[in-house]
């Protein structure tokens, strides 16, 4: 049985590196201002899905990902471990947009795509944290989902069978396809790139990037319509306005506060468990802990 599957994924800043221009005014990230990376756990279900391609011969991957144009970078890496194809949902007036708004534009992607047995995406991105759009994807969309999964154990009748790693145990699931699976950072890590896809993929390109290009490298792609990366806009998925970006984001930042800690005063202990505990205790008593 092959599998049409679409993995979500974002690039997102590099949260190792936040400095005091990450966020804007408006409470925003400025994602002008940090190095930008593939979302871990998208690694994770990324190679879920080429476990998957490997065992279902005539299997295809696509990339699906939502925002500026440079995201198209990811869907190179991804192609260079295996997928077969890659999308970018990129407009101006997707920007800004909450978990709400985010899910919606994406669910609009997946049914503009069509034909798909199974959607999977990372269980959270590092810039949120809020694991919220893959579930609000598959309520859009009216699919059943898992999430927390560890390992995609196989497909058998039309079901996949999935290992979800919870906080006090492990448990196996069946759910019907197509569905959405979210995948935990707990999973297999991502396969690294292959060099004969490197060299095949490098010049891969979106209509953006191909913009900017040369004649003669605007020409060479054209040439070769597997290096073309989809670029779709809102208008092309057939978003309401009111739905997508901040328009359609009722999550509002209120204000926000740059926390600087700064030692006001240190203690040294010896290797002693009497004054951890006691250090332990005092920390517990003025709440600087628990």
């Amino acid at each position: 049985m092959s599998l049409n599957i679409i993995v979500l994924a974002k690039q997102v800043p590099d949260t190792r590196n936040v400095g005091k221009d990450a966020m804007k005014e408006d409470g925003t990230i400025n994602r002008a201002a940090l190095p930008a990376i593939f979302n871990p756990e998208d690694l994770n279900a990324l190679e879920q899905a080429l476990r998957l391609k490997e065992t279902h011969p005539g299997s295809t991957v696509t990339l699906l990902t939502m925002g500026l144009p440079r995201a198209a970078e990811i869907v190179r890496e991804a192609m260079y471990r295996g997928a077969d194809a890659g999308i970018v949902l990129t407009d101006r007036a997707l920007g800004g947009a909450d978990t709400l708004a985010t899910s919606y534009s994406l669910a609009q992607a997946v049914r503009k795509h069509g034909n798909y047995d199974l959607i999977l995406g990372g269980r959270q991105a590092i810039d949120g944290d809020t694991a919220q759009v893959g579930p609000q994807i598959a309520e859009k969309l009216g699919l059943p989902q898992v999430t927390y999964a560890e390992e995609i154990v196989g497909v058998e009748d039309g079901k996949i069978i999935v290992k979800r790693r919870l906080e006090h145990g492990v448990e196996t699931v069946k759910a019907p396809m197509p569905c959405v699976v979210t995948v935990n950072g707990s999973a297999a890590e991502c396969r690294p790139r292959n060099a004969k896809r490197v060299m095949k993929y490098k010049r891969a390109a979106s209509a953006s990037e191909t913009a900017a290009l040369t004649d003669t490298a605007k020409a060479f792609v054209a040439a070769h319509p597997e290096l073309a990366i989809a670029e779709w806009g809102a208008a092309y998925v057939e978003a309401d306005p009111e739905q997508i970006g901040m328009a359609g984001s009722p999550t509002k930042v209120k204000t926000i506060e740059n926390v600087v800690f700064t030692a006001k005063e240190s203690r040294r202990l010896d290797n002693d468990d009497a004054q951890l505990e006691d250090l332990v205790k005092e920390l517990i008593a003025n709440h600087t802990i628990g």
